[in-house]
């Protein structure tokens, strides 16, 4: 075994910290050569090594380079995966038959990588929430709750003041010199 980086994975099921990087594991290849192949994850880059028809070879790429963090979903079983435009270049990251660890695995990738969730479905990869940019698009949250833990730090003006209306009868002063009055 190569020096830098530590083994992962578990005998059943595939289980990477993504809080633990970087990291090296085998991962299943139907094309090459003992149909596995390792990668090397970090922050910035993957380093996938594989042997094809005898000759080996590395391909070096940054984690710009993916699609996203994909969530999969197989009969009886979820993976998340590291997906790329090229499906053969799709790196597993977790898999497990639990729904909520591999929800909870999928946002932790997301956040650590600092790339989309993707979700597969029949026509490839896509994002399952609406997007503005890097920010996602969601609905207002509701105003804290006053009974909370912290309620006597915060304070309570702001709740009971309404914002302000502008009605026809509203002055309005237009080519004034000062609005402030001075004595």
């Amino acid at each position: 075994m190569r020096s830098g980086g530590c083994p992962a994975g578990s005998g059943r099921a595939l289980r990477l910290d993504p809080f633990a990087l970087p990291v090296r594991y085998a991962a299943g290849d139907d094309a090459a050569d003992g149909r596995v192949r390792e990668i090397e994850l970090h922050r910035e880059r993957v380093v996938v090594r594989r042997s094809l028809a005898g000759m080996r070879m590395a391909l070096n790429m940054p984690v710009a380079a993916f699609a996203g963090v994909g969530l999969r979903l197989m009969a009886g079983e979820a993976a998340v995966v590291l997906a790329h435009k090229d499906p053969g270049l799709a790196l597993p990251l977790f898999r497990s038959d639990e729904a909520d660890d591999v929800t909870a695995a999928w946002r932790s990738w997301g956040a650590v990588l600092g790339l989309p969730l993707l979700v597969e479905d029949e026509d490839g990869w896509r994002e399952p929430f609406e997007r503005l940019g890097g920010m996602t698009i969601a609905r207002p949250r509701p105003r804290r709750r006053r009974r909370s833990a912290l309620k006597r730090r915060r304070p309570t003006i702001q709740m009971r003041r309404a914002p302000g209306r502008l009605s026809a009868a509203t002055p309005v002063h237009r080519g004034e010199r000062e609005i402030i009055a001075r004595n």
